[in-house]
């Protein structure tokens, strides 16, 4: 009888902590702002007027460019872009970023091509490392609540 108690007591303990963790999970946008290394990202996301669509219910598949990426383009770009008459090409920039559903590193297969939400198709290479058109994936598959954040060295710019 203990035994019995005790099994379904850890069983019940383990399907709380899972759904616990499950709603612990943040949004894509959370996400990125917890990480620390997406100020530009968040910025440029909140000056398209993104923010209420990546915390939605998605999901989606966030190919997110570091501060550093956005440091590496040429001078005054990201100031640019952030002003509100460059939005349409700030949110095209940034929705070349995002495939709809969700897309981890095992579902990749090399010439991959990948269908975005500003409509243009991003080439994903799995040889020598996986790359998103040429920029290289740093850290994949940091799961959220809306769907998943692969972290690229470099910002991919629409066709």
């Amino acid at each position: 009888m203990f035994r019995r108690t005790y099994l379904a007591l850890t069983a019940a303990a383990v399907v709380s902590g899972t759904t616990a963790f499950a709603m612990d999970k943040k949004d894509i946008v959370d996400t990125a702002v917890e990480a620390g290394s997406f100020t530009t990202l968040v910025a440029a996301v909140q000056a398209a007027g993104l923010v209420d669509t990546l915390k939605g219910d998605g999901p989606f598949t966030v190919f997110a460019p570091t501060d550093e990426a956005f440091a590496a383009l040429p001078e005054g770009t990201v100031e640019d872009l952030l002003k509100p008459e460059n939005k349409d090409k700030l949110t095209a920039i940034l929705t070349y970023h995002v495939v709809a559903g969700k897309v981890m590193s095992g579902d990749l297969s090399n010439d991959m091509m990948a269908e975005t939400v500003q409509g243009g198709k991003v080439t994903i290479m799995t040889e020598g490392g996986v790359s998103v058109d040429g920029a290289n994936v740093v850290t994949a598959d940091i799961e959220t609540s809306n769907g998943v954040i692969h972290v690229i060295d470099g910002v991919i710019m629409p066709k």
